[in-house]
């Protein structure tokens, strides 16, 4: 039998026991961790509204200050890759997953609970922004550790489909808190959500948390035992691999500012350029979250048949070519925005899908949780994180179209790393 007819006769449903249990634990605990993330996101305007004062002359500026703190969050990032990285690599993987699900859970228990402005003054932003801080700690890690779990638990000619599923999990989580936030919308009348509705679904991710804690408890190592003189050092991966920890951040950059440009930003560019209805944009965003979490597995078992390279290049040029032409295209009406939303998440499926495989094959295992996570974070701090609030300024500057040629651009620079990325899909990863 070839290698590629083995490879059809499998499927997901006919992994081996282990290996099920292994993408049944991390992609759960991947579900409540990018719900409890990306909730902040779909309730911007309520948080505004409430925990930042209202009375700036630019109706613009309390949602500034929203995505503002959403940036921070971002640059805790740099720093949860690299500690929980670390830990992963030192400790275990499970150590570092179960970790990140504490931190998450705390912290958005946390923002529930921030006073208004108008009840507590300045204390609630400040609040918020640690609350968020130490969110941006946990994805940080939670990147980190279960990719490198993922990847690790794949079989033979199998990483691009279980890493697909670091991208299946974490939309699915986002999907739950856009459906969760919609519902909220759609349920109860604007006063309600702007008085409290916007802290429920605060409260249910932390319950969540909890909920993940409790899969992952299963989970089996994936990283062997670590001799202590064998344990790499907190720097280590900086230091032995600098031009891989650059590639990582080159392959990182394009990907990230397209996925939340389309993802945590359309929505809101939808409801401020074109007044495009709140409950509305949701729902389209909910439905094209599907359609993505859907294709994921496609995409990933794709790169195991023709390779990596392929697939980021066609992510790279259809971002750099359509990007402009696919915002210009939405108007205040359904059918544009989920056109327009479904388009571009099918084009980033060529990096979502592979995103984990392609990282864990540039660094070996003692490094690689660490190595991945930090210039990984790093640039999603960089370039994802601040997405949203470069959009809105933007406008606020009246220059908004600007801000596609700016993702074009920088969708176009990751293609030049990737046409002279090594081709791993068909080698063997390094344990």
């Amino acid at each position: 039998m070839t290698y590629w007819s083995a490879m059809d006769d499998m499927s997901v449903t006919s992994l081996p026991p282990r290996r099920g249990r292994q993408l049944l634990v991390a992609s759960v605990g991947n579900v409540v961790e990018w719900y409890d993330w990306h909730i902040y996101t779909f309730l911007a305007v309520y948080i505004a509204a409430g925990i930042f004062p209202q009375e700036a002359e630019n109706s613009l500026v309390p949602l500034l200050s929203t995505f503002a703190v959403f940036a921070v969050g971002f640059f805790a990032r740099p720093l949860g890759g690299l500690l929980l990285g670390a830990v992963a690599d030192r400790k275990g993987r499970r150590a570092a997953l179960t970790t990140t699900l504490l931190l998450m859970g705390a912290s958005c228990l946390v923002v529930a609970l921030t006073p208004t402005y108008a009840s507590a003054g300045a204390l609630g932003p400040v609040i918020l922004v640690l609350a968020r801080l130490l969110q941006g700690l946990s994805a940080g890690g939670e990147f980190a550790a279960s990719t490198t779990f993922l990847v690790e638990s794949a079989g033979p000619g199998r990483r691009g489909l279980f890493s697909s599923f670091h991208y299946v999990s974490a939309t699915a989580g986002q999907i739950l808190a856009s459906g969760t936030a919609a519902l909220m919308v759609l349920t109860l009348d604007d006063a309600s959500m702007h008085a409290w509705g916007w802290r429920i679904p605060f409260l249910i991710g932390a319950l969540l948390s909890l909920l993940g804690l409790w899969v992952r408890y299963g989970a089996q190592e994936t990283g062997g035992e670590v001799r202590p003189t064998a344990r790499a050092g907190l720097f280590e991966a900086l230091r032995a691999y600098p031009r891989e920890s650059v590639r990582i951040c080159g392959i990182t950059m394009g990907g990230t500012i397209a996925f939340y440009t389309w993802t945590a930003y359309l929505p809101t560019y939808a409801q401020v350029d074109e007044g495009f209805d709140k409950g509305e944009s949701l729902l389209v965003g909910t439905i094209s979250l599907v359609f993505f979490a859907l294709v994921q597995p496609l995409g990933g078992m794709l790169s195991d048949r023709i390779g990596r390279r392929p697939m980021l290049i066609g992510f790279a040029l259809g971002f750099a070519v359509l990007c402009v032409p696919l915002l210009n295209l939405v108007t205040d009406s359904f059918a544009s925005l989920l056109f327009v939303q479904c388009t571009g998440l099918l084009l980033l499926t060529g990096y979502s899908s592979i995103a984990a495989a392609v990282n864990a094959e540039v660094f070996p295992a003692r490094v690689r949780a660490a190595g991945i996570g930090f210039p990984y974070s790093l640039t999603v701090a960089l370039f994802g994180g601040t997405a949203p609030y470069v959009g809105t300024l933007f406008r606020e500057l009246g220059v908004p179209s600007t801000f596609p040629w700016y993702v074009a651009l920088l969708c176009l620079l990751s293609g030049l790393v990737y046409l002279r990325l090594p081709e791993g899909a068909h080698k063997p990863l390094e344990r």
